[in-house]
């Protein structure tokens, strides 16, 4: 699909803007159903908030966990989702296609430059301005974060739209934000003192990712008796999959759920979090809490967590007593 699609489309600058002209719709498109990729996206939604506060956003997505992440986002107006398996509902997946005809757009925008359905999505949407997410060359040698999937759609929108007329803003790109509210903080709150039962700050492990990604049981269980060592002033707990495994065999206080905004507001309270790359490791840096991603074998570059204090630690290249050291610098 990569080799079909590579030269589908090309974002067009030649026309400038005219002083009448108002972004008032936006179409972004991510036919994802990954919760990872989903998290990844809230960056541009909300680059396109500031850029035109007054805009309602659209979103070409797949799979159902979209209205779940953007419940709080007053921008985003319609999702249309495709389903999981298209084969499986050949009918819906169409009429999701054929939706986007429905609509007329000011601006529609390829969210992952290396998604085909993306850009075939783009190619097929009406809309005045079209960005497919090509690359930059210039914008890597400016940026050293560039490469990173969240960031790099944002560069080259903001390198398209100066090139449209619109004035280029440098400020920083924003963070991964699950927007949760008041009482789902509370919520979650409530859910981590029932769990530990004092007022201690607390470490949260996942243990758990897919394929190569995933650390042995004998790596976790060495690794959290050096974490238990160096931190006796903590609690450290950990937060199941949905599968309901663990790597530590459940020997240390556990806390389980299904809701996404649940165990984001459950994140949310805790000190550290600490996980291999997988869309949970996500889910914590958009809840806000500092977020240690553990590599070994994906592109850290690309996915690493880069809110406050969050950082990627290759474990390729150091042992467990430098991660703890990086763990400690990031509590601090």
């Amino acid at each position: 699909m990569k080799s079909l699609t590579k030269n589908i489309g090309k974002s067009h600058a030649e026309g400038k803007l005219n002083q009448n002209f108002v972004v008032k719709r936006v179409l972004i498109s991510r036919p994802n159903h990954r919760l990872g990729n989903i998290l990844l996206l809230t960056p541009l939604v909300q680059e396109i908030e500031k850029t035109f506060p007054n805009a309602k956003i659209d979103l070409f997505v797949k799979g159902g966990i979209t209205p779940i992440i953007f419940k709080n986002y007053k921008s985003v107006d319609k999702i249309f989702q495709l389903p999981k398996k298209p084969f499986s509902n050949l009918f819906q997946y169409i009429k999701g296609w054929f939706s986007l005809k429905s609509n007329k757009y000011d601006l529609a925008i390829n969210a992952t430059q290396g998604s085909s359905s993306g850009r075939l999505s783009i190619s097929f949407a009406k809309a005045d301005y079209k960005f497919f997410g090509e690359d930059v060359e210039d914008l890597k040698i400016q940026h050293s974060d560039y490469n990173h999937i969240a960031k790099n759609t944002i560069y080259n929108l903001r390198n398209y739209l100066s090139q449209i007329g619109l004035e280029d803003h440098r400020s920083q790109v924003p963070f991964l934000d699950l927007r949760l509210d008041k009482e789902e903080l509370e919520d979650g709150k409530k859910k981590l003192h029932d769990l530990v039962k004092n007022d201690k700050k607390t470490i949260c492990l996942f243990t758990n990712a897919t394929g190569d990604k995933c650390y042995s049981e004998s790596w976790w269980t060495a690794f959290y008796d050096k974490l238990e060592s160096a931190f006796p002033d903590y609690n450290i707990i950990e937060l199941l999959p949905v599968e309901n495994i663990s790597k530590l065999n459940f020997n240390i206080p556990n806390f389980y759920s299904k809701d996404v905004r649940e165990m984001g507001g459950f994140i949310a309270n805790c000190a550290i979090f600490i996980a291999a790359d997988n869309g949970v490791m996500h889910l914590a840096s958009a809840s806000g809490t500092p977020t240690i991603g553990l590599f070994s074998v994906t592109n850290e570059t690309m996915y690493k967590p880069y809110n406050h204090k969050s950082l990627s630690i290759n474990t390729n290249n150091v042992d467990n007593d430098k991660v703890i050291e990086l763990i400690k610098s990031s509590l601090n």
